[in-house]
């Protein structure tokens, strides 16, 4: 492989404009869209409240207002740092805690605002440009426009715009993958080196190299557990490199890796003690997972790297926009395989397919893959990115002036399409990645009409995520009745309408029965939601909601 040039002046001046619109994006209406589910539960766990003390505390057969759910979503007095710790020990181990450690005194300091939660990830994504730099430069060892074509992919990139903005770790876990990536590929250049060149204080060098990237592993697995992929990834690698022989290089990486899982292994241990509590206790969990063809899933996930104007996958035109980019990550690891060296592809393609393959193997007997799996590909999208970004810098250097204009052309619409996709993301107050609470603001409006409103939901499933979620959209007139398990609800006549969000069918049968009502479906997609009304005594404003709603059905 020919070295490539250091970026010439237009590509340095073009990165700087990017940048600049990647930052202003990335800021941009914060607050402007649906604060999901996840994101709550976010909040629930940064706030250090059980979920046990929300439904002994919210869900009491008692009429609340919006209010009585601040105290569960973000920094209080009531709690401190080792109960945001002790909550997710206890109930949810699988989220390690770093995120909302760092989170939870973020907001000790800027308050518990969506604008202020998601500006913390807003501000950890301005890590990624220089450290995606600082990988690329390891990964060819010599200043090269890779980098600066790379950070460019980066800072339009739809995919990565969604998670700067959300109140999650997942770009914080995206920070510590290029950290990681980029220290292996420093510690093993050491190693490579002529042991004849190797002074008494390079030796310092290699066992400092090593112990960084056993302390970022240590720190990426306290942010995301599907580090643990990336980390079998970066195994297969360095084997790989040593053709499957036990060198040096392969025993300092065995010996990092262990002292970062070490490192973990406290938190492990309090995941085992939890699923070792739950086989215990001989209780039962039901999973409601909704599945979507996978090899849609997977083109739609693949072009939503490089181009995302939030298109669903009934959308005929969703598929060619899929195929456009299939050729072009298509072409551009094919042409990385053919002229790059063997370990450069090689760390490539491993990112790529090793921690995807979980994802796709657990799910290709059914032949359909579960929704909100998004994020585990986060490291196959920084693959492709890489990919792509070699052979954009490698074709516009081609010494065919014909294919030099071309793949000049094949950038800039690439670019292009990324700044058209922040635009439209910046705008809208919904994306595809806000799951069952996509069409939240549409049904709280629709609620917000109602004079005197009562919103009434009980404990099971998620639907106290989707309450919490719903309730940052409500106006501070509508009211809440919130029951533990399936109780029936115990409500007066003061309120105008009365809304049942997303009841059995059962629960909703013996309230009608009870009070006398009959039931109208207002609202069914991710979840049902009905209007209780007096056979022959409806109010005026249910003629707009119901009408209005039932264009949604």
């Amino acid at each position: 492989m020919r070295h490539l040039k250091s970026a010439p002046s237009w590509l340095r001046f073009l990165i700087v404009f990017l940048l600049t619109i990647a930052i202003l994006f990335r800021f941009f209406n914060l607050d402007g869209k649906v604060y999901w589910r996840d994101e709550t539960y976010s909040s629930l766990r940064i706030s250090g409240y059980t979920i046990t003390e929300v439904k002994e505390q919210l869900f009491n057969n008692r009429v609340i207002a919006k209010e009585s759910f601040a105290k569960f979503q973000g920094a209080n007095t009531e709690k401190n740092l080792n109960d945001t710790i002790m909550s997710l020990a206890r109930e949810d181990s699988l989220h390690p805690p770093l995120y909302y450690i760092i989170a939870r005194l973020w907001l000790e300091i800027f308050g518990n605002s969506v604008t202020a939660i998601r500006s913390l990830s807003a501000f950890i994504s301005l890590l990624v440009f220089p450290c995606v730099y600082r990988l690329c430069r390891e990964l060819f060892n010599v200043p090269l426009s890779f980098g600066s074509v790379a950070i460019a992919l980066m800072t339009i990139s739809p995919i990565h715009l969604i998670y700067a903005q959300e109140a999650q770790e997942y770009i914080l876990w995206l920070v510590t993958i290029l950290l990681s990536s980029a220290s292996l590929l420093r510690a093993i250049e050491l190693e490579s080196q002529d042991k004849d060149e190797l002074t008494k204080k390079q030796h310092p060098d290699i066992f400092a190299a090593w112990s960084v990237y056993a302390i970022i592993l240590a720190i990426s697995l306290y942010t995301f557990l599907w580090s643990g992929f990336v980390a079998l990834a970066h195994g297969i690698y360095v084997i790989g490199i040593a053709k499957f022989q036990l060198t040096e290089t392969v025993r300092n990486y065995l010996f990092a890796s262990l002292v970062g899982l070490l490192a973990f292994m406290p938190w492990i241990i309090v995941a085992l003690g939890e699923f070792f509590q739950f086989l215990i206790s001989g209780e039962t969990v039901t999973i409601q997972s909704s599945l979507m063809p996978m090899i849609p899933f997977l083109l739609m996930q693949l072009s939503r790297i490089f181009f995302d104007i939030n298109l669903s996958l009934e959308n005929p035109w969703s598929y060619l926009i899929a195929l456009i980019f299939l050729i072009l990550v298509g072409y551009a690891i094919y042409f990385l395989c053919v002229t790059s060296s063997y370990k450069v592809w090689l760390f490539i393609i491993t990112l790529i397919v090793v921690p995807a393959l979980p994802i796709i193997l657990q799910d290709l007997s059914a032949g359909r893959i579960r929704y909100f799996i998004e994020p585990y590909l986060i490291p196959s999208y920084l693959g492709i990115q890489l990919a792509v970004a070699y052979l954009l810098s490698m074709q516009l250097e081609n010494e065919n002036a014909l294919r030099r204009t071309i793949w000049h052309t094949i950038m800039m619409l690439v670019i292009i399409c990324g700044l058209i996709s922040s635009k439209v993301n910046s705008q809208a107050e919904t994306w595809w990645n806000k799951g069952m609470n996509y069409n939240n603001l549409q049904f709280a409006q629709l609620i917000n009409q109602s004079i005197s409103p009562l919103v009434i939901s009980n404990s099971l499933d998620t639907n106290y995520e989707n309450v919490f979620s719903l309730s940052y959209r409500l106006e501070p007139k509508v009211r809440f009745l919130l029951v533990n398990t399936q109780k029936i609800p115990k409500f007066s006549n003061e309120f105008a309408d009365v809304f049942l969000f997303n009841p059995s069918n059962n629960w909703r049968e013996v309230i009608e029965k009870k009070y006398h009502f009959k039931t109208d479906i207002i609202y069914g997609d991710n979840y049902y939601v009905w209007k209780l009304t007096k056979p022959g005594n409806l109010h005026r404003s249910d003629m707009p909601l119901n009408h209005k709603l039932s264009a949604n059905l």
